[in-house]
């Protein structure tokens, strides 16, 4: 694995589990569960390690699925420049990377 992979996931961990290097938001459809729902679920996130080819291609952690409460969630990380109007040009440098990890239902995505 290519040290920008492995820098990339760890970065992406970073966020997933301390919301450390990034901004986090949430879809209608997660806020609408209410807060304490939405601290577990963050929680959750926090511990995920359910990373495999099917979900994590590239190695990056950039993506999960699980179930909550019989409902189907999904949280996805983007790597964006720092003014936020288009794709980061190196996403393992945090210094001209914003990552955004995001929460939705999966009938949201």
């Amino acid at each position: 694995m290519s040290n920008d992979k492995a820098r990339i996931r760890a970065l992406n961990d970073d966020l997933r589990r301390h919301l450390l290097g990034g901004g986090a938001v949430m879809t209608i459809g997660i806020a609408s569960l209410g807060p304490e729902a939405v601290l577990r679920l963050v929680q959750t996130i926090a511990v995920f390690d359910d990373f495999c080819t099917e979900n994590d291609p590239h190695s990056e952690h950039d993506f999960g699925a699980f179930d909550f409460e019989g409902v189907r969630v999904f949280f996805k990380i983007d790597y964006y420049n720092l003014s936020m109007t288009g794709h980061s040009p190196n996403p393992a440098d945090p210094t001209v990377t914003e990552r955004v990890i995001t929460l939705m239902l999966a009938d949201e995505y």
